[in-house]
């Protein structure tokens, strides 16, 4: 209990400061949005450190999915969907962290926290540098994009997976680059938040078949 209560109180840690900075940036709604996106990022491996096992990560994952997709209908916390696009990235974002832990949980931790760092840092970071700050940009499938943001994404995701991969081979590859520049790539098909979804998944599956094996 006393594991799930540390998780549970850095959750309502994340929530708390969205929540004040919403007060003082009502205009920020994305902002505060991916303060919580990326803010949820160092949850796995806290987790992981506490020695949580893997069917307790994934009723944990559920519930959490469970009152994501209510929310949806009732707008019990409207900070995590008061967003000025359509869009279903936080359904996504716990679909495929679910996922992430069915598939890599024992199997490859590393996997695990690579593909939910680059959708967490990557992808949350790139949003905000590329709302913060004007660059050229262009619109991909009705989403609008920037060259500081997928910049952003890509220098993220790169320094991500060089850094847990150099821990796992204690080596440089190429391979890191390649996953890197994926991950960008994949990024571009944000449609409904999709790349909640297809960022993660595909990093995971790529880092643990060029690094891993």
């Amino acid at each position: 209990m006393i594991k799930f209560a540390i998780i549970l109180l850095y959750i309502f840690f994340i929530f708390f400061i969205s929540t004040f900075f919403k007060k003082f940036h009502e205009d920020s709604r994305e902002i505060i949005r991916k303060i919580v996106h990326i803010g949820i990022g160092p949850l796995l491996p806290i987790a992981q450190f506490l020695k949580i096992d893997q069917i307790s990560a994934l009723i944990f994952t559920g519930i959490i999915s469970l009152m994501v997709l209510i929310n949806y209908r009732f707008k019990l916390i409207p900070t995590i969907e008061d967003v000025e696009r359509k869009s279903y990235g936080t359904l996504f974002y716990c679909f495929s962290l679910f996922i992430l832990i069915y598939l890599f949980w024992e199997k490859d931790p590393n996997a695990l926290i690579t593909g939910f760092f680059l959708m967490t840092f990557g992808d949350g970071l790139a949003g905000l540098i590329g709302k913060s700050f004007n660059s050229k940009s262009w619109i991909f499938f009705k989403q609008k994009k920037s060259f500081f943001g997928t910049l952003t994404m890509f220098i993220t995701s790169l320094i991500i997976v060089s850094s847990i991969g150099y821990s796992n081979q204690n080596s440089l590859n190429l391979n890191f680059f390649t996953i890197a520049f994926f991950a960008t790539v994949l990024e571009q098909f944000s449609v409904f938040g999709i790349d909640n979804f297809i960022v993660p998944i595909s990093s995971a599956f790529l880092f643990n078949f060029f690094i891993t094996n």
